[in-house]
Order: C-alpha cells, then sequence, then structure tokens
C-alpha cells in the first residue's frame, strides 16, 4: 500500500502517494563526536480494564523493547521524563518501575539517565521549600537506590512556593550538596509545562539563566551538565558560551537541533531530546557523519526532520507526545495508537495527516507499506474514508 486518503487543509481529502526513500540505521558507532540521549516514550497496554484518564496502564515489554531499539543505535536513554508523559499521565509509582525496568535492562555499555522531581507532591499540598526538598529527597533517595544517574527535573511545586531566585537556589544548593554523583539539571520551558512558568523565579529569561548559572557555578562539581528546553537557540548559545568549566550544555531544542549540535567555533551542545524517540534512525546516521566531518551529509539527514519536529512539537506544545507515540506506531514499534491518559485524542486529524506526510519526506518510515496501511487504518476511524 503506497497511497492513502488524507485530509487536506481545506476541509477536503487528497489521495496522497508515498515518495520518502527510508533512510536505514547505521548502528552503534564509537566515533560519535556528540553525547545524545532520547527521552523515551512508554507504550500502553490497551488490554487491561483500566480508565485511562486516572491510571496508567504499561505494556513493559512493549516499553523496553523500544530502549532497546534506542541503545542499538547508539543514543543514551533519558528516562522517565515528558516525553514518558511524566507529570502527564505517568505518576511517580509507576515512574519508579519504569526507571526499574529500564536499569534492569541497560547493558554495561548502555546510556541511562532518570527523572527526578517532586510529581508526587501535589503542588495545592506543598506549603514551604523544606516541602519541596522533602519530594526532591525521596526520589533520588530511590533512584541513587537503584544505582540511577539523575537528571533533575523542574518542579511545579517549587513554582509554587518559591518567592524569588534566592529560594530556587536554596532547594537547588541543598540537594546538589547531597548526590552521590554529578546530575543533569533540566530547564524545562512553559511551552512544554504551563505550571513551570516563571522558574528561577522570574518570567524574564535572561535574569533566570543568571539565577541558574549562579546555581551551576556555586555546584558545578555535582553538576554534569543542564539541559534547557526553551526553543530558544539564540538564549541556549548565550548560556553554553559562559558555563562553569566541566559543565556541558545538553540541548532540549527541537526546533534548532541541528545547529545547536553542530556548533560554532566558541563550542557546542549535545543532547536529549524529544524528538530523537522519532527520528532515531536518521539521527544515528547524521551524528556519524558529524563525527566523521561529514557537514553536508549531516546537514541532508538533519534538514527534512526539523519541519517534522517543528509540527510536532507545534503549540500548544506540551501535546507532542502524541505524535511521538503516532510514529513509533506507524514504524511497527507497538501494535496500536493507545496512549495513557487517553492522549491519542490531543491532536487533530489534520495534524496527523500533516505529520504522516512530513514523516515520509524525511525517509522516517522504515516499512512504508506498513505505516500507510497504519495511518489509512486511524484515518478511517476518524472519519476519513479510504
Amino acid at each position: 500500500m503506497q497511497s492513502l486518503i488524507l485530509p487536506t487543509s481545506d476541509g477536503k481529502t487528497e489521495r496522497y502517494s508515498l515518495t520518502g526513500v527510508p533512510v536505514r540505521p547505521t548502528g552503534k558507532s564509537s566515533e560519535r563526536s556528540r553525547i545524545a540521549y532520547a527521552a523515551a516514550h512508554v507504550v500502553a497496554d490497551p488490554f487491561v480494564d483500566n480508565d485511562p484518564w486516572l491510571t496508567p496502564a504499561i505494556d513493559w515489554d512493549r516499553t523496553i523493547a523500544y530502549r532497546r531499539h534506542l541503545w542499538d543505535l547508539g543514543f543514551g536513554v533519558a528516562e522517565a521524563m515528558d516525553t514518558a508523559q511524566r507529570g502527564g499521565g505517568l505518576h511517580w509509582a509507576e515512574s519508579l518501575d519504569l526507571i526499574r525496568h529500564a536499569m534492569e535492562a541497560a547493558g554495561p555499555e548502555d546510556k541511562i539517565a532518570c527523572g527526578c522531581g517532586t510529581d508526587h507532591l501535589d503542588p495545592a499540598d506543598a506549603r514551604t521549600l523544606d516541602d519541596v526538598i522533602a519530594a526532591y529527597e525521596q526520589q533520588i533517595e530511590a533512584i541513587e537506590k537503584l544505582g540511577g544517574k539523575l537528571i533533575l527535573m523542574a518542579s511545579r511545586a517549587l513554582t509554587k512556593v518559591a518567592k524569588g531566585p534566592e529560594d530556587y537556589a536554596k532547594v537547588y544548593d541543598r540537594l546538589l550538596s547531597q548526590v552521590r554523583e554529578p546530575v543533569m539539571i533540566h530547564w524545562l520551558g512553559d511551552m512544554f509545562d504551563p505550571a513551570l512558568k516563571g522558574y528561577w523565579g522570574t518570567e524574564d529569561l535572561d535574569a533566570a539563566m543568571e539565577t541558574c548559572l549562579g546555581i551551576l557555578e556555586n555546584n558545578a562539581a555535582k553538576v554534569e551538565g543542564i539541559k534547557i528546553s526553551l526553543l530558544d537557540d539564540q538564549k541556549e548559545v548565550k548560556m553554553r558560551r559562559v558555563l562553569p568549566e566541566g559543565v556541558s550544555m545538553y540541548t532540549g531544542d527541537d526546533f534548532n537541533y541541528p545547529s545547536l549540535i553542530k556548533g560554532d567555533e566558541q563550542g557546542f551542545s549535545h543532547a536529549l531530546l524529544g524528538i530523537f524517540d522519532v527520528i532515531a534512525p536518521v539521527a544515528a546516521a547524521a551524528l556519524g557523519h558529524l563525527a566523521a566531518d561529514e557537514i553536508a551529509e549531516y546537514d541532508r539527514l538533519f534538514a527534512p526532520t526539523v519541519p517534522l519536529s517543528r509540527h510536532i512539537f507545534k503549540a500548544p506544545t506540551n501535546f507532542y507526545k502524541t505524535g511521538v507515540v503516532f510514529m513509533a506506531y506507524l514504524n511497527g514499534h507497538q501494535d496500536h495508537f493507545t496512549m495513557i491518559g487517553g492522549q491519542e485524542s490531543a491532536r487533530s486529524t489534520q495534524h496527523l495527516a500533516e505529520l504522516f506526510r512530513l514523516a515520509d519526506t524525511a525517509g522516517l518510515f522504515a516499512d512504508p507499506d506498513m505505516a500507510a496501511a497504519r495511518c489509512a487504518a486511524v484515518m478511517n476511524v476518524r472519519g476519513i474514508a479510504q
């Protein structure tokens, strides 16, 4: 099946014929010049009789198989992050189970870093900074007990109780003083999570950056890197150039990742990206070319993935997980388009149709016939007769 009926922007339909040439995975490469983590999604279990909006049901076999797929391509796995619907259907108890399963599955050479936050503390119940610190400490202890590397995620509860930049410094100084090994810090913008508006004590991004840099400077020995997800490449480059010695930048910019990873004469960003879940085979090939200083081929491979990524992460950006899971379904990594929290409904039929076109252009369908047949099935259910 090399064609299907898709909706068009004028409310009509068209027969779309696939034209993309699949980009074949290159596998692990010891020649990588950048560290690259993919923030991995979870696969829901559609056979559990649960209340999807309230209780997540996870297909552990398929979820872990996808992590092995990423490891086999040479990526590290950023576990239990927002791509895994953390804070949007995936609760702390299930997140810890996810971390445990992934840690057990990881081989000696497989990179894994684990999201650590305060999501078991309802922001409405947070009264003091000590409440937030205690919540972070509970998750730190649980993850470190499993031997996990920490990614300190932004806290909705801290946003609620902090009165200014000094409160953020107090919390992070306290936490970083007690972690066993250097961590990654994640600055997640409010476009990904509106509850994080004003993180670091201000809505002024330059002032927020200064607060964050001060925390990094004071705790540089306990910080491996910082991941910023602001979808603003100039802010990232500005911060990257003044990081304390020994602290690396990990881009979380799903709009501008090719240029940020490639870098400039003053440095580059490593990567910790949700879009790498979607474009893993192409990204693996592109990173191999970058390591070989084959910049034209790096640019050629990544270029068509950018319109796709910008589409998947378009506002409201916090619904990007729907596109991530849709792509996993189209590529055969799961047998259904069902998500925890029922979030398969979070994007329109038009959005999914355009995603399909862009993914085809980028050569992201390993089996175009299967991808077309699966997309056609979703279109049928959504009223686009085939």
